[in-house]
């Protein structure tokens, strides 16, 4: 039941943005938009389905974390948007509000479960590059932000994770469980 709620919520979002995928900036822009509100929201939505208390609790950590973290850069960097309309480029916060989303799902509920929801937050990043209103950095910061908060707040729901490992000429995949 949680694979179909999780992959039917991010689907149904995932599908809209596509269908915008042969439109105008405005209408990509506007997919995006969505997309950015859309993806946390089913995260969380699917705590309350499940009645994850824990879970809602991380989502929390993780939701303020990012956003918190996104504008104080935002106000730090001061770095000029490409359509030149406004400083507050540098990160994407709509990215960031989408890969959080992604990865809280990811980390909670399973990597299976979040694939459709990684999709939409890079359409989210591909949405902000496309309309100018972000650099490629900006938008792979906004992305690393909610990523690596996730990483700090948010611990597998049934207690097994698997991760990806690179490093010193190694890549696989680590699996853990917690006692």
């Amino acid at each position: 039941m949680l694979k179909k709620i999780i992959v039917a919520g991010a689907l149904i979002s995932l599908l809209f943005a596509l269908n915008s995928s042969f439109a105008d900036a405005d209408e990509i822009e506007t997919a995006g938009d969505i997309l950015q509100i859309a993806i946390p929201a089913v995260a969380y939505g699917t705590t309350f389905f499940l009645k994850d208390k824990t879970g809602r609790t991380q989502f929390y950590k993780h939701f303020l974390t990012t956003v918190v973290t996104t504008h104080a850069l935002k106000f730090a960097i001061d770095k000029k948007r490409p359509e030149g309309g406004g400083s507050d480029s540098f990160p994407s916060g709509h990215t960031s509000a989408a890969f959080q989303g992604a990865t809280f799902i990811h980390k909670r509920y399973g990597w299976k479960y979040s694939i459709p929801a990684y999709a939409g937050a890079a359409f989210v990043g591909y949405s902000r590059i496309y309309s100018d209103n972000h650099y490629i950095e900006d938008v792979l910061a906004g992305a690393a932000l909610g990523i690596i908060s996730g990483y700090i707040f948010v611990t597998p729901m049934n207690d097994i994770t698997v991760s990806p490992i690179a490093g010193n000429g190694t890549y696989g995949l680590m699996i853990s469980k917690s006692w």
